[in-house]
């Protein structure tokens, strides 16, 4: 179903101010879940040896078992976005319980790397009315996707057939920094990145991508 990669129309009109494709009709690729030490080194070389620049939407405790990671991340020019501490769904917390996940990623940036956060993702893609509200009081853009590559199944064919069918020129796609995904995880960039080239599309980088 279309939709298990690229959301409704209906959602993206309802959601008009938050980044579901490029503003500048360049492809921008994202990385949920990282960092992580069996995958997040081997995602930035490839992304060096492509001239890729992306954003990871980490994980707050992940970023505590691995500041080094974080560190790499930012060394070699990419952007860290906010997919909470825990990842967790955010449509079964309080407002009070949201508001921690949010923050305390935020603080966590800010008092351990000297990093503002720009950029948000809500964990697995849910999110409610009260998301908007909550994100606009932080000033965080909410960058949600237009082709979601389902790596995380651990099927190389899967992220093919997503990629051949649901890629267009202001794609956000999604791939994720997971054990999940690390087996495809090369296979999976170098395929997109093919695809890209193949149709004549450019790479943007996330500021260009999302302003």
């Amino acid at each position: 179903m279309k939709y298990n990669y690229d959301p409704p129309v209906v959602i993206k009109n309802i959601f008009r101010n938050w980044k579901w494709n490029t503003s500048n009709k360049k492809v921008l690729f994202t990385f949920d879940d990282g960092p992580i030490t069996e995958n997040t080194i081997k995602i930035l070389d490839e992304l060096e040896t492509s001239k890729v620049k992306t954003i990871f939407f980490c994980v707050g405790n992940n970023i505590i078992k691995n500041p080094e990671l974080v560190n790499e991340i930012l060394d070699r020019g990419h952007e860290i976005g906010n997919h909470t501490m825990n990842h967790k769904l955010i449509t079964n917390l309080s407002a009070q319980e949201f508001s921690f996940e949010l923050d305390t990623f935020n603080q966590l940036m800010k008092e351990r790397f000297n990093y503002s956060v720009k950029y948000f993702r809500p964990p697995h893609g849910r999110f409610d009315l009260i998301t908007s509200k909550k994100l606009k009081e932080r000033n965080l853009i909410n960058v949600m996707w237009s082709l979601l590559t389902r790596d995380y199944k651990n099927d190389f064919n899967l992220v093919k057939f997503a990629v051949d069918n649901y890629l267009k020129k202001n794609s956000i796609i999604v791939l994720h920094d997971s054990l999940k995904s690390k087996n495809i995880i090369l296979d999976s960039i170098k395929y997109t990145l093919e695809r890209v080239n193949k149709n004549g599309f450019e790479i943007g980088e996330p500021a260009e991508c999302l302003k």
